[in-house]
């Protein structure tokens, strides 16, 4: 009880501290997704780095954008690298170039693959506000 009313001559409120929880039921973690803001949506599409970009930069991941060289590592199409052509950023899918599917009318059109089975292997760093944010936090990169 000290410490409540320690915050509450500092004028915080000990609602604001409680409602800071989130919950781990899958089914609020999906609405949560699902009903997420759109100024949240790109940092969900964060995809895990290669191995040599990780030691490079001193990061797990990094938000996935059209142009970056990427690697299917899950499902149908596991092991094939190509370039970012799209993103999806409501569905959390990237679409790769040369990963298609035939439709039934013989037109082929690109497979949405989940930003979760893809590793970056190259980045694409014409944008300097991407730089710098490659760079800002704990690692500090090159």
């Amino acid at each position: 009880m000290e410490f409540i009313a320690e915050l509450e001559v500092l004028g915080w409120a000990w609602r604001a501290i409680s409602m800071a929880r989130v919950s781990s039921k899958p089914r609020k973690q999906r609405r949560l997704l699902y009903n997420a803001p759109l100024h949240i949506l790109p940092k969900l599409m964060s995809a895990h780095l290669s191995p040599e970009l990780r030691e490079k930069y001193g990061r797990r991941s990094f938000p996935v954008r059209v142009g970056d060289r990427v690697k299917i590592m899950r499902g149908e199409f596991k092991g094939v690298e190509g370039k970012v052509t799209g993103v999806d950023r409501r569905n959390q899918r990237v679409m790769v170039e040369n990963v298609t599917i035939k439709k039934a009318d013989g037109t082929t059109v690109p497979k949405p693959i989940h930003v979760s089975n893809i590793m970056i292997t190259e980045l694409k760093l014409d944008d300097e506000y991407r730089k710098r944010a490659l760079t800002r936090g704990k690692g500090g990169g090159e």
